[in-house]
């Protein structure tokens, strides 16, 4: 029979946040080829001799390139029966999928995609907000803080993003955090703007910092937040059952750490 290459997101980091199907496949691989940030609990689930190989990408490690993660796809398909490519979250939402779908395509090889919860829904759900709450935000926009090469995206439409009436969730938005920010509010969007950034979502180490949008940035520098971790703003953040910093001279404790919030 032929091989099957399965695309399977892995939730935002609580193993128990897989889909059935999703953790079905991944007891039936013969091969996992995984990203950094899926849980490691998950590849518990894999059966005895299954081969796992991690191919996530981290600062200071060395890492398979694109074109390599899209050469084992192919070549494990050419050996085994069923292969598992296990990414993060959802692998439609920011995961490169295209490229390693059009790689076993290429190659003649049968494909299926097994979504999985995304950064941005598993964010929302931590901090008891809805991301279209009715009345507040008809209108979401999902927006990737770097590109490939570790920069912030040069194609992002700025004024459009500082204007849109709706909740804008960043990926990947710590290393750019200040220029997200001061970018958006210095096109006009509000400064006062309900904001959370959410490290670690859905594990065990997971922060949520709440704050306003322009000085946000300020507050999640003060807590050392560290990557993974996805900024929320618009109007049905204002729900949020999180602290929240609003103002600059008083000091409070948001997420365990004393900040000039």
């Amino acid at each position: 029979m032929a091989a099957l290459v399965s695309f399977v997101g892995a939730g935002p980091g609580d193993p128990d946040l897989v889909t059935v199907k999703g953790l079905r496949r991944l007891r039936e691989a013969d091969v996992v080829i995984h990203d950094r940030l899926v849980p490691a609990a998950l590849l518990d689930e894999t059966r005895a001799g299954a081969e796992i190989i991690d191919v996530g990408k981290a600062p200071r490690r060395h890492c398979l390139g694109q074109s390599e993660i899209n050469w084992l796809l192919v070549d494990r398909s050419r050996r085994h029966r069923n292969i598992v490519r296990l990414k993060g979250g959802d692998p439609a939402i920011f995961g490169r999928l295209a490229d390693e779908i059009a790689a076993v395509r290429a190659a003649g090889v049968p494909f299926e995609i097994i979504p999985g919860v995304t950064a941005a829904t598993a964010a929302a759900a931590l901090a008891a907000i809805s991301l279209t709450e009715r009345g507040a935000a008809s209108m979401v926009v999902l927006v990737s803080g770097t590109d490939h090469t570790g920069q912030m995206p040069a194609s992002l439409d700025w004024d459009l993003l500082a204007r849109a009436d709706a909740t804008l969730v960043f990926y990947m938005a710590v290393q750019g955090l200040e220029v997200i920010t001061a970018t958006l509010t210095s096109l006009g969007r509000d400064a006062r703007e309900p904001a959370l950034i959410i490290e670690r979502a859905g594990t065990p180490g997971e922060r949520v910092i709440g704050g306003r949008l322009g000085y946000i940035a300020t507050v999640a520098r003060a807590a050392r937040l560290e990557s993974p971790a996805v900024l929320v703003t618009g109007p049905t953040v204002s729900a949020a059952t999180v602290p929240m910093a609003v103002g600059i001279a008083l000091t409070r404790e948001v997420s365990g750490v004393e900040v000039e919030a």
